[in-house]
């Protein structure tokens, strides 16, 4: 990991600091903390994924980062990564306010999609404890596991184990591509999975968690803005198609005696594409396909390829993959091979809190948040990108905890790629609009919805 840092002044900071200076290392210099971590030499950008070695280094430096700010850090019973700012006056039986996001990494993802929430959230403690905020509750730092799903499938594992919207006995049931389960991943770093599984008492803890993440999209751009509050999630899931047919030599067999699963993979991708673009607000997407055994003068036995879809709700969303499904069994029929599909993530649409949401856009759109922040406007946006807020806001079952997002403009609107960015300037923006809310929510508490 790279150590160098510099030392970054930020005019302000939160309320109540009489407008002095903090000094310290700020959000971006801490994301640059991460930058030797998880390269992929040969994707480009970073692979980061659930208890691989860079996902653990990643991990130690959060704590590590955390005990030096004075806070404890504690790893829940799904792996998720802790850290709490508790004042000696403050009853534990207070609900919480909670930030953080996660760390782990699409394959060959971009710098900030994850991290820049969590040093975001550490930066906040920095500016909040510069200002003298005087915590009336407790605050919790998250470190959310597994949220890209890059290891096992599943995005937003963590939180979704957490809420209870996984249980414990799909997530033992999980493997890796390598074959590893789950279970014995978690072993290999000194974790108990016998212990994983819905979490309700630490669920009731939280009163509100707000998320800051970098825009995967070019609203903020297009707007002008550095800042924008989050109005909704679109409905998501991910899907597994798995194609059989007959193995065999590229050369030695007549193209109309194969049964070759590649043909109707390939129909699964054009379906998705035909079929997204005919509806509203609709996202389909075929990101991962994996042919067995691989070789290039080989006819394939198998294919593996998993559909990503999205819409404005989980009916519409499931009307489109029943399209595409279909089109897919009509060529498997044509070509003679097998198909099962299964459903590995379901995630409805999410309109988060909108009393919190219209709290924290009131307070950013004051006069002293703009002078601290630069913005002029602080937009609602919606999102097409699943988020663990969008989890905890969701809760099916269990007690749903108001839920909000901050988003940071993303200059290059590219996300979950090497081009994703943010500048250092407004990375540090976020921060301390991060600060100003975590200082109110502190103070003042959320407003009951």
């Amino acid at each position: 990991m790279i150590a160098s840092r510099e030392e970054t002044s930020s005019p302000g900071g939160p309320p109540g600091n009489g407008g002095g200076t903090v000094t310290g290392p700020g959000a971006a210099d801490l994301l640059r903390d991460l930058a030797g971590t998880g390269r992929d030499l040969r994707r480009g950008g970073f692979s980061r994924h659930m208890f691989t070695d860079a996902e653990m280094a990643l991990r130690e430096w959060f704590v590590a980062e955390a005990s030096a700010r004075g806070l404890s850090v504690e790893v829940d019973r799904n792996a998720n990564l802790w850290a709490w700012w508790v004042p000696a006056d403050v009853g534990l039986t207070e609900r919480a306010v909670v930030t953080g996001s996660h760390l782990d990494s699409v394959p060959g993802g971009g710098a900030f999609d994850g991290p820049l929430g969590v040093v975001s959230a550490l930066r906040a403690v920095d500016l909040l404890r510069a200002a003298g905020v005087r915590p009336r509750r407790p605050l919790g730092l998250v470190v959310f596991a597994e949220e890209e799903g890059g290891r096992f499938g599943v995005p937003c594992l963590g939180s979704r184990l957490l809420a209870g919207s996984t249980s414990r006995a799909e997530a033992l049931a999980l493997r890796d591509l390598d074959g590893v389960s789950l279970a014995e991943a978690a072993a290999r770093v000194g974790l108990d999975a016998s212990r994983i599984g819905p979490d309700p008492e630490r669920m009731d803890r939280i009163g509100c968690f707000v998320e800051l993440h970098v825009e995967q999209g070019r609203g903020l751009v297009d707007l002008g803005e550095p800042l924008a509050v989050a109005s909704s999630v679109l409905a998501n899931g991910r899907w597994g198609f798995r194609f059989t047919g007959e193995g065999n030599h590229a050369g030695a067999t007549p193209m109309d005696s194969r049964a070759d699963p590649l043909l109707p993979a390939a129909h699964v991708v054009l379906a998705a594409r035909r079929v997204a673009a005919a509806g509203d607000s609709l996202r389909a997407t075929v990101g991962k396909l994996i042919p067995r055994p691989g070789g290039t003068n080989v006819v394939a036995s198998s294919a593996d390829l998993w559909l990503d879809a999205r819409g404005p709700d989980m009916q519409r969303t499931r009307r489109m993959v029943e399209e595409i499904t279909t089109a897919a069994r009509e060529a498997a029929e044509v070509e003679g091979c097998g198909l099962e599909v299964r459903q590995e993530a379901a995630n409805t649409e999410v309109h988060f809190d909108a009393v919190l949401r219209d709290q924290i856009r009131d307070l950013l759109t004051s006069r002293e948040a703009q002078a601290r922040t630069g913005s002029r406007d602080v937009p609602l946006l919606a999102t097409g990108a699943g988020h663990d807020a969008a989890v905890l806001a969701a809760a099916p079952g269990g007690r749903p905890v108001p839920t909000a997002m901050l988003f940071v403009r993303n200059p290059t609107g590219v996300s979950h790629s090497p081009a994703e960015h943010a500048e250092d300037d407004d990375c540090e923006r976020g921060a301390a609009a991060l600060a100003l809310v975590l200082g109110r929510l502190l103070v003042e508490g959320a407003q009951p919805s």
